[in-house]
């Protein structure tokens, strides 16, 4: 068995020890505006219906440590019971034409566009980003089945010539199978978003087991999509939810009824996640760990520069696979930059996610205030400077939730290989240090295991041709007078080395969702073979 490792932990038992729920009116409401009832027990499984009897999952809003909902996940058998049926729901799938397969998904985008803002709502609640953040991740499910409208028209193969005469060489694609998108708190409905599109354009069902602490979020997506699929005929288990802690996710990874399985996480569960699917010579697609780096030269528009930096580290409250970690600043500017970033870390305040002037929500999780901590810790035994920051909202309202002071550090140490550097923590850290040379910058940059984004703020166009060139960046994002956070759909998202090499999205990200094939085809009175190879009798 795959050997998983949850980051947050879980709070699972029996029903019967557990209390009925007492929501807020602030929990309801948003509930409510997305047909998740709000008294009960919640069915975590969809397969064509909804059902559960495994272990409860507990949903806990970070910003106030109210109970949100229990989620009933899934079974051993049920979880296995869902990917049979996922699979006999690619086979219908597969055989509808693909513009069609786009029409429904223009559907599904038309159901989300018009929940958008509740859902959002829901993101805020149950993850923890803030409000705009909340209500953007779900418009970039609704572009992405935008570009999956389109995409349905337009996958397509190609025609090789051939050195034989009377012969013709194809390039076809067609549909996979199954793929099973494994998706991660921190995107609890854009990365399944990313995954759903371009699998069911190119005719894949798909089976989904989100972070088991946003189930909540699955629910209410699989909810409007499935209603799109039912209205078309179209069996519920093309897109199929199954909720559990690691023993469903490994059942999942392990199933040789999955054809590719897209893993969102760590570093550390990606590297058994692929171990595993290519002992069974599956297909996977990794989305790992995020140590991003921004480099700042003297030539800068610092005014542009030094927002981005912020957003890129307090945002989600750090917690982006894209957040900024690093910050690398030329010597000339560095004091500058440096006091105006502490200006504005000493600005922000923590708030409520679901009002609109707050710029710092929570953690996700008390799994997220020790990593906090723990990194803070190693930053003061090895006397770094923490030039603000540093330590947990313990004042009420926020001492009831996961808030974290946005923390901004100078290490002792530069190197690149020590802990500090090289270890991405997910959470509002951003360590600095300071260059002379941008050839110094860039070894910096690409000396850490992680290679997702990359951001270079200059105007010299002989440092962009360098940052963007062989000798530059090594990320699989790397951009310039562009923050490292806050990637569009239209070109194909992820990172190298230990990022995982996976590419989600738009560019040609949907060529993993499908199988190719070199058929040769002979429309002469002739069978010469290639290379001039005489094999006569």
């Amino acid at each position: 068995m795959l050997a998983r490792r949850v980051i947050t932990k879980l709070q699972l038992g029996s029903t019967a020890s557990l209390p009925s729920r007492h929501l807020s009116t602030r929990a309801s409401n948003i509930l409510a505006a997305l047909d998740i009832p709000t008294s009960g027990e919640l069915p975590g499984v969809y397969d064509g219906q909804w059902k559960g009897s495994g272990d409860i999952l507990t949903s806990t809003c970070p910003t106030t440590g109210e109970v949100l909902a229990r989620v009933q996940s899934a079974s051993p058998q049920e979880q296995r019971d869902a990917i049979s049926k996922t699979r006999e729901a690619y086979k219908v799938l597969r055989n509808v034409p693909a513009p069609r397969r786009g029409e429904i998904l223009r559907q599904v985008r038309e159901g989300l566009a018009a929940k958008r803002d509740a859902l959002g709502a829901l993101v805020s609640l149950e993850m923890g980003k803030i409000k705009t953040e909340g209500v953007g991740e779900v418009q970039e499910f609704v572009d992405i089945c935008d570009y999956g409208v389109g995409l349905s028209r337009m996958m397509n193969g190609r025609v090789v010539a051939s050195e034989r005469p009377g012969h013709t060489i194809l390039e076809v694609a067609n549909p996979l199978g199954v793929v099973a998108v494994l998706s991660a708190f921190n995107f609890p409905v854009a990365v399944y978003g990313w995954n759903l599109a371009l699998s069911f354009a190119a005719g894949n069902a798909t089976v989904w087991k989100p972070s088991p602490t946003t189930s909540l979020c699955s629910i209410a997506v699989t909810k409007i999509v499935s209603k799109v699929l039912e209205t078309n005929g179209i069996p519920g288990a093309a897109a199929s939810l199954v909720t559990g802690g690691k023993d469903v996710g490994a059942g999942i990874v392990e199933s040789r009824d999955v054809e590719l399985v897209s893993f969102t996480g760590s570093e550390r569960v990606g590297r058994d996640v692929s171990q595993e699917v290519m002992s069974r010579f599956g297909k996977v697609i990794l989305e790992l760990g995020g140590n991003n780096a921004s480099i700042v030269m003297p030539d800068a528009d610092l005014s542009l520069a030094i927002p981005a930096v912020f957003f890129g580290a307090v945002g989600t409250a750090g917690q982006r696979c894209t957040s900024t970690r690093r910050l690398y600043l030329h010597r000339k500017i560095a004091s500058e930059v440096l006091d105006r970033l502490q200006n504005l870390y000493r600005s922000v305040v923590p708030g409520d996610p679901l009002v609109d002037a707050t710029l710092l929500g929570p953690l996700h999780s008390a799994g997220g205030l020790k990593v906090f901590a723990d990194a803070v810790k190693e930053l003061q035994s090895s006397n770094a400077d923490v030039l603000t920051g540093g330590r947990r909202y313990e004042e009420a309202p926020f001492n009831a939730g996961n808030f974290v002071q946005p923390t901004l550090a100078i290490p002792r140490s530069v190197d690149p290989k020590s802990s500090i550097w090289s270890t991405e923590t997910f959470a509002p850290i951003l360590n600095v240090a300071i260059f002379d040379e941008l050839e110094q910058a860039i070894e910096w940059n690409n000396s850490v295991p992680q290679g997702l984004s990359s951001s270079l703020w200059t105007r010299d166009m002989r440092n962009l041709g360098k940052w963007i060139g062989p000798n530059g960046s090594d990320a699989g994002i790397v951009n310039v007078n562009v923050g490292t956070s806050g990637a569009e759909i239209g070109a194909a998202f992820g990172g190298n080395k230990s990022t995982g090499w996976g590419r989600e999205s738009g560019g040609d990200a949907w060529k993993q969702y499908v199988r190719w094939s070199a058929c040769t085809i002979n429309f002469s009175d002739e069978a010469p073979l290639a290379q001039g190879v005489n094999f006569s009798v």
